[in-house]
């Protein structure tokens, strides 16, 4: 379970959204904080992975108090100015959420940073730039705007879980095959992913020297 801390200066506004957070599997609140003060000793005392940190605090600014924490952060806040933006991401904010916004919309970067934790743990080994760069397109895949006409959201979700609980790279016939979809709504779905940068494409050629298109996570 990945451990979170909620921090908002609104009772209701960090109630709300402990209980967003609640709804994603595999994510537990441990605590809200709703002034800096509670958030240092409630962090201190609870060791969350993730705080979702407002930048509107009573006693100091969530971008002034997320310089001072080694945990990773997201901010969930009503400042749209530019200024406040970039000094949030220069202080270590992993993703910027502006309020008012949903529960999915919410989710969905929750899912995100999950898939970011798994492949970028705090402890391990040494990791190579290829890990690097997949563990930060994993981070993103939250940003993504809105399905495009004419794909299914859940159909994407499916694809997308397909490649990632496979050991090797599979082709569209595969997925199709495991799916119940037409071969050609497979490879529709894949090229959709290959192009936002969530999978990658590599060719395979067989004994009769034709190519083959394989499909694995980024």
């Amino acid at each position: 379970m990945i451990g979170v801390v909620v921090v908002d200066d609104d009772f209701r506004v960090a109630q709300v959204h402990a209980e967003f957070t609640e709804q994603v599997p595999g994510f537990r609140v441990l605590g809200i904080a709703h002034t800096a003060a509670q958030a240092r000793e409630l962090i201190d005392a609870r060791s969350p992975d993730l705080v979702l940190l407002d930048n509107y605090l009573p006693d100091a600014d969530g971008v002034a108090l997320l310089a001072e924490l080694e945990t990773d952060a997201i901010l969930l806040t009503a400042a749209t100015d530019p200024a406040t933006v970039r000094a949030a991401l220069s202080a270590g904010a992993l993703n910027y959420l502006v309020k008012p916004f949903t529960a999915e919309q919410l989710a969905e970067r929750l899912r995100a940073y999950a898939r970011f934790h798994a492949r970028l743990p705090v402890t391990g080994g040494a990791v190579d730039q290829e890990e690097i760069d997949r563990a930060l397109r994993l981070l993103r895949e939250g940003d993504r705007p809105a399905t495009p006409k004419g794909r299914s959201t859940l159909t994407t979700q499916l694809v997308r879980d397909a490649l990632r609980n496979a050991p090797h790279p599979r082709s569209a016939a595969e997925i199709a095959d495991e799916l119940g979809i037409s071969r050609a709504t497979a490879q529709r779905y894949l090229a959709a992913l290959t192009q936002e940068g969530t999978a990658t494409m590599t060719l395979r050629y067989g004994a009769s020297g034709r190519p083959e298109h394989q499909y694995e996570p980024a």
